[in-house]
């Protein structure tokens, strides 16, 4: 099953140029890193995935439906929890603490949670790499490292189909990022998702994908990359 594909798609954004993404086709379980988009161009890939804009040009197709058949904002919000973004635009609540931050998909009610979503929001920590020490701490203390981890717990939280890293290893060491990729990949295949990651660094995409893909700005083509030669 295909769960996102781009054919012929063209979105102006106020940039040097508009995305243009040629051909692009991710299957159920699949994982893929796109090297070739700065954070506004990103932004605009993530909101095309999800329905959030639709294309000037082309059509994108999320698990086999164009995103210009969304009908409504149900509709949109039904869609958009089939993904699960990793992005520094996911907000996180500074003041308070990972646990709390990794309940809110579950409930509105934090301080503290219910039992059985404080039970939920742990296994997520646990399953993210999040250390026991972080998980009472405000996160506005924790490392960038954890940061990006606890918007990952998040995005995880409601099971999506796909997750969409946008430049998720942004500022971190090469250590962290490696692990960060290392990590998503196995959380991925554990739970079958599919895995479509933006990325300026190429030894993440090596790490988190089984396929890396280089992006032709001007005329949108994507073309693929062994990731021996990204690790070279």
């Amino acid at each position: 099953m295909t769960v996102v594909e781009f054919s012929d798609v063209s979105k102006n954004f106020q940039g040097l140029r508009p995305l243009r993404i040629a051909q692009l086709r991710v299957d159920a379980g699949e994982h893929v890193a796109i090297i070739g988009f700065d954070g506004p161009m990103a932004e605009v890939f993530v909101n095309l995935v999800t329905g959030a804009a639709v294309p000037d040009r082309g059509e994108v197709k999320v698990f086999g439906r164009p995103t210009t058949a969304i009908e409504n904002s149900a509709d949109w919000l039904a869609t958009v929890d089939r993904f699960g973004i990793v992005s520094e635009r996911a907000v996180l609540l500074d003041g308070l603490s990972t646990i709390q931050n990794l309940a809110m998909p579950f409930t509105l009610e934090i301080e503290p949670p219910p039992e059985d979503v404080k039970t939920q929001a742990i296994e997520l920590a646990r399953e993210v790499g999040l250390a026991e020490h972080a998980w009472t701490r405000p996160v506005a203390e924790l490392a960038a490292a954890d940061r990006v981890r606890v918007r990952l717990g998040r995005a995880l939280a409601l099971a999506p189909g796909v997750l969409l890293l946008e430049h998720a290893s942004a500022g971190l060491t090469p250590e962290a990022a490696a692990s960060l990729g290392s990590d998503v990949c196995a959380l991925a295949e554990r739970r079958g998702a599919a895995v479509i990651a933006t990325t300026a660094d190429p030894r993440f995409a090596a790490v988190v994908a089984a396929r890396v893909l280089l992006l032709e700005p001007a005329t949108g083509r994507l073309n693929e990359r062994r990731r021996s030669w990204w690790r070279g």
